[in-house]
């Protein structure tokens, strides 16, 4: 599909706006054409945007948790087992606490520049078109891609509930797109949050119900918990690809800031996000780190990922089924993040971006339509869980977490020259690590992710695309 680009959505360009949006005074109709038709579309529109724009703090961070909490925490301990005790402690909560900050300078970036309503349009600051185009394509591939995990795991959770190896497990993938798609289709995150809260108490339950299981069947095996073979430091036989996966889990699971312009375009008092950035990492830091050291030091280095696998048969099938509100909640709000980009950027000046018209919903539904079905096709094709996690987060959080709010701060952010003060030095030496950061992911994740890719393969741990059998989804 070929979209327009919108230059009312940057500063770049010399015939740019500053805002974007419909807006009475930049739409020119004629005076003989301002008849009531005009009128009502004009209040049409006005209505649309009002609807648009009730996100508050509160709401702010509870879409910011859907998005964020969810495969992450489910992997943390196979994380821990690859790093160690010391360094998996380390690493998330150091990731945490950069996140964090990427992701206040972020909204600083929207504050500066109002008329920013999606990642690309802050790129397109820095780097004119191309960098809107790149990042643009970046965004969508990225927040698909989510949506095709959440249709994998889903996809092993229906298998482990219900218990039926005979089904084929094509049928399970397609049920969970069906969820997926029907969860996705509220309009806006005002009305989407209602969700969240449903999100987060099925994930909270879900990490307890295994904690509690993984310990109870820890402490009455033989030697009990004394005999769980955990370790504070790396395996001895771990590989650089291995840790570094690991790594890129971690990472892949401190992703909010690539919807945060989405939130904060229909957020009525913007300056509010620092509130929800720092309720939302500190409970970050805090499941993402007390998931992986418990639950790894009670199942030890066979732990799996999603950590639910861990547990006996029964207590699997019972946090699965707990666990199914936060799979398809979370794997929806980034079709409906990528669905209101592409209807902001095909009908920038149109009541239709409001979705509040019947022909608006139509167009919705169909696009939402389109999205899940291609989020499908990759989750069917690319059936295997760490390696996907890595591969999503080099190629794509090393940036949106790291390395654009690290060029951000130095290109817009920043108030006098790098030097000027000790605070502005600082900062410098700071964004320059953050940099850093950002692009050891995207290289050494990169490759890391791949080695995995083709060790699986070659070790037929892989059941191939599209696999009926229900045995290609496990472990």
């Amino acid at each position: 599909m070929s979209l327009a680009h919108p230059k009312e959505h940057s500063d770049y360009g010399p015939e740019s706006e500053k805002t974007s949006g419909w807006d009475p005074d930049r739409e020119k109709i004629p005076d003989d054409e301002l008849d009531e038709r005009a009128r009502r579309r004009r209040t049409s529109i006005a209505e649309g945007a009002m609807k648009h724009n009730k996100l508050g703090w509160k709401r702010l961070t509870v879409c910011l948790i859907v998005e964020a909490i969810a495969l992450g925490s489910l992997s943390m301990p196979s994380a821990f087992a690859s790093l160690g005790m010391v360094a998996g402690v380390i690493i998330t909560v150091g990731i945490g606490l950069v996140a964090i900050y990427t992701s206040y300078i972020v909204g600083q970036v929207k504050l500066k520049h109002p008329h920013i309503q999606h990642y690309a349009d802050a790129v397109g600051l820095m780097w004119g078109k191309f960098g809107y185009e790149l990042t643009s394509v970046m965004f969508i591939l990225f927040l698909v891609l989510v949506t095709g995990s959440h249709v994998l795991t889903g996809t092993i959770a229906w298998i482990r509930i219900v218990d039926k190896p005979s089904l084929c497990a094509l049928a399970w993938g397609v049920l969970s797109a069906i969820l997926l798609y029907a969860l996705a289709l509220p309009p806006t995150f005002h009305e989407f949050a209602i969700l969240g809260y449903i999100d987060f108490c099925s994930i909270i339950v879900a990490i307890f119900i295994c904690m509690v299981a993984t310990g109870v069947e820890a402490s009455n095996a033989p030697g009990g918990l004394s005999a769980v073979p955990w370790s504070a430091w790396p395996p001895p036989d771990i590989t650089f690809a291995k840790a570094f996966l690991s790594t890129t889990n971690i990472v892949f699971a401190y992703s909010f800031a690539v919807c945060q312009y989405s939130f904060m375009a229909e957020m009525h008092t913007p300056s509010d996000y620092v509130k929800s950035i720092w309720a939302l990492g500190l409970l970050e830091i805090s499941i993402y780190t007390l998931t992986g050291a418990i639950i790894y030091s009670f199942v030890g280095s066979d732990v799996k990922s999603p950590a639910i696998l861990s547990g006996a048969k029964v207590t699997s099938r019972v946090a699965f089924g707990v666990a199914l509100p936060v799979i398809f909640i979370s794997g929806s709000i980034n079709t409906t993040v990528v669905g209101k980009y592409i209807m902001g950027r095909v009908f920038p000046n149109s009541e239709l971006r409001y979705v509040h018209t019947k022909k608006g919903w139509m167009i919705w539904l169909g696009l939402i339509a389109g999205l899940t079905l291609v989020a499908w096709v990759i989750a069917e094709a690319i059936p295997f869980f760490n390696a996907l996690l890595g591969l999503i987060s080099s190629l794509f959080i090393s940036g949106f977490s790291f390395y654009f709010p690290a060029l951000f701060w130095f290109t817009i952010v920043k108030k006098g020259k790098w030097n000027a003060n000790a605070k502005n030095i600082a900062l410098s030496i700071f964004n320059t690590i953050v940099l850093c950061i950002g692009l050891v992911v995207l290289v050494g994740g990169v490759y890391a992710s791949v080695e995995d890719i083709l060790e699986s393969y070659k070790t037929g741990s892989v059941g191939g695309s599209f696999a009926c059998s229900s045995s290609s989804y496990e472990g």
